[in-house]
């Protein structure tokens, strides 16, 4: 099981009429928030269909696959994660959470925030310190105050509120657009 066989099964469900659709929706021209990113134009159910086929990579696998520069890949390597996690004992769901922040440049487009960050974070952090989280939102990185507002959501369907209210006071006056939805969505 390694990272060249989920690039051929992702290679293998590829549609260019909807890569060219992705690109233009998740805003990879020049200057624009997905720069440079490459879809292959496959559906999520599909993405999550390949995630399970491969549920038992090893994390130095997982690095590879969320390093490319292929959306798919980082968002199927994302699904693996959260699908890992969600099985884990205690102190490998520490591990996943730490290879999640330290791995969060990769993490780079809102539905790969969105897809990820309330089922890693957000629940490793539900009964923790959250104090990263309001670092995160200080960020000049906009995928990491992102992070930071949509871990939230594991606390807001666990009834809890605050931090949601804090960190959205924290971004309030942030200038992305993707930041003022992430923050509406959440209030």
């Amino acid at each position: 099981m390694n990272v060249e066989n989920i690039q051929k099964d992702l290679k293998k469900l590829a549609n260019p009429e909807k890569a060219k659709i992705l690109q233009r929706f998740f805003k990879t021209g020049k200057g624009q928030y997905g720069e440079d990113d490459i879809f292959l134009g496959i559906v999520v159910p599909e993405q999550r269909k390949i995630a399970k086929k491969y549920s038992n990579l090893n994390l130095g696998e997982i690095k590879k696959l969320l390093s490319s520069k292929i959306h798919e890949h980082r968002l199927v390597s994302l699904f693996i994660l959260a699908n890992q996690y969600q099985k884990a004992d205690k102190q490998t769901k520490k591990k996943i959470f730490n290879f999640y922040l330290k791995n969060a440049k990769n993490i780079n487009n809102w539905d790969l925030v969105d897809l990820s960050a309330p089922n890693i974070v957000g629940d490793y952090l539900l009964n923790q310190d959250k104090s990263i989280l309001y670092k995160l939102a200080k960020s000049k990185n906009i995928w990491e105050k992102r992070i930071a507002i949509m871990a939230t959501f594991s606390f807001i369907r666990n009834n809890g509120f605050d931090a949601a209210l804090k960190i959205s006071e924290i971004l309030l006056e942030d200038e992305h657009d993707l930041i003022h939805k992430a923050v509406g969505w959440m209030l």
